[in-house]
């Protein structure tokens, strides 16, 4: 959870420069998406259930997934440099990487 609370920080730091336009548009998808990444390996956690765990595991990558959509999507408007976008999916896919293997082990 780590690693998502700070592609959070990140995401929140990087929004901030959004248009005032997008605050209840991409600004508030983007940071939900990615807040609930760490949220809900937390919440999973705290059910003390595998099964539990791994449900709300399978629900924080898919809103890691939702983040990847969101970041490309405000990269082609502009709305991030190269150098921001190429930060933020380093951070991302490292997340990615990180709970996938996670989630795999509470498979067995």
């Amino acid at each position: 959870w780590k690693v998502a609370d700070e592609l959070v920080n990140l995401i929140y730091d990087l929004t901030v420069n959004f248009p005032k336009e997008e605050i209840y548009g991409l600004t508030s998808q983007l940071r939900r998406a990615a807040l609930s990444v760490p949220a809900n390996i937390i919440e999973g956690y705290a059910r003390n259930s595998k099964n539990e765990f791994h449900r709300f595991l399978s629900i924080a990558l898919g809103s890691l997934s939702e983040v990847e959509y969101y970041l490309e999507f405000a990269f082609g408007r502009k709305y991030l440099t190269k150098n921001q976008f190429d930060q933020a999916e380093e951070l991302r896919s490292r997340c990615g990487q990180l709970l996938w293997k996670l989630y795999k082990s509470q498979s067995k």
